[in-house]
């Protein structure tokens, strides 16, 4: 993918155990500058860092239970940086979940399985690619 400059990726979830384990595969892949937060709070708090996409779990109530949860750090990140692509995270297999959470400005939805870090690598992957083709077609039309 490269060109030397990693993508920023903030990782927010309550369950650290998953947390860490999300880290260490973004981090195996190299090309990733991973910063991670146990709280939509913390997350929120750090968006000055400017992270290229945000992975945020559904809930975020495990460890403090008058913590704000995902669908209200969403908003409050699409508010501050409505083009900061959230990934939501989540254990729900629920249909309207999924849907409520695009109705938040989610960029997608994801199931927290075995296969999850392969989805997500894949999405950012994907609109990282797709980001820098318009990037390079801008660049292009701005000279026309």
């Amino acid at each position: 993918m490269n060109n030397n400059k990693k993508i920023k990726v903030f990782l927010v979830d309550d369950d650290i155990v998953l947390l860490k384990a999300l880290q260490i595969d973004f981090e195996i892949q190299g090309e990733y500058e991973i910063k991670t937060f146990n709280s939509g709070e913390e997350c929120i708090a750090n968006l000055a860092d400017s992270p290229d996409v945000i992975v945020l779990d559904y809930h975020l109530d495990g460890i403090n239970k008058d913590a704000i949860n995902g669908i209200q750090t969403l908003d409050k990140i699409k508010a501050i940086n409505a083009k900061i692509p959230v990934i939501i995270l989540s254990s729900q297999d629920k249909i309207e979940v999924a849907v409520n959470c695009m109705h938040h400005k989610a960029f997608d939805y994801v199931v927290k399985s075995e296969t999850a870090f392969l989805r997500i690598h894949k999405i950012i992957t994907t609109n990282y690619r797709f980001q820098k083709l318009e990037n390079e077609l801008k660049w292009y039309m701005d000279r026309m």
